[in-house]
């Protein structure tokens, strides 16, 4: 009989809005100046990854450019 049974282990098709928010891309750094971690963001052009120290506001700049690096954390001295 059609309908008996209902399959609840399927994924659901995938939209183009993407239904969710989008994860932002971020580096974690650990600023040395002040002894925390942060996580600083991509900026809305695009082309560094921007933030500042959360006790002192020290602000770093970290420059995307071709080829990049496969690491995800830093250090800022």
């Amino acid at each position: 009989m059609a309908g008996e049974f209902l399959d609840l282990s399927s994924d659901p098709e995938p939209t183009s809005t993407g239904g969710a928010a989008q994860a932002r891309r971020f580096l974690g750094i650990q600023f040395a100046c002040c002894s925390v971690y942060s996580r600083v963001y991509v900026n809305k052009e695009g082309t560094a990854y921007v933030g500042n120290c959360p006790k002192c506001t020290k602000r770093i700049e970290l420059k995307i450019g071709p080829g990049g690096s496969d690491s995800r954390f830093f250090t800022a001295y």
